[in-house]
């Protein structure tokens, strides 16, 4: 790994540690030419799953497109970091167990209401309301009257 203060190639591992449960590996490690310390994570990488668009089209699926709309969507909610990042890592490892090759964009945007309904109602109703393209008033209140009755 390439040190980030001097850029020196050569590093020793001093520590490693199984993280996230077992799924990554973390390694804090020390360059060798100047002392500094970094930590580095290690994961398994998987095949390319492609996300099939509304319209067709197709694209990566990508983890850090689905912590965005997650981020977004809980924005200036009394909703933890460690909670969003762990309905990120269920949404996203559960799309790859399920699907190999490609995802509907539906499967995706579903799973996301279905954890943040869980988690914030708020958060629930401004994701569903940019997924599901609200064009008027009454289906967001719709949306908000759908939710109280399954609360």
């Amino acid at each position: 790994m390439k040190c980030s203060k001097c850029s020196c190639l050569d590093d020793k591992v001093v520590d490693s540690r199984s993280s996230k449960e077992g799924a990554v590996i973390r390694r804090r490690r020390e360059c060798l030419e100047c002392g500094f310390r970094f930590t580095t994570y290690e994961e398994v990488e998987r095949d390319t799953l492609m996300v099939i668009k509304r319209d067709g089209r197709r694209e990566l699926f990508s983890k850090d497109k689905l912590a965005a709309g997650l981020h977004r969507a809980c924005e200036k909610r009394p909703v933890s970091q460690q909670i969003v990042h762990e309905l990120i890592d269920r949404i996203y490892n559960s799309v790859l167990d399920e699907y190999e090759r490609e995802v509907p964009s539906m499967v995706i945007g579903e799973r996301i209401m279905n954890g943040l309904r869980v988690v914030d109602e708020v958060a629930y109703v401004r994701f569903a309301s940019v997924y599901r393209r609200f064009a008027e008033a009454t289906e967001f209140v719709q949306e908000v009257q759908k939710l109280e009755t399954t609360i």
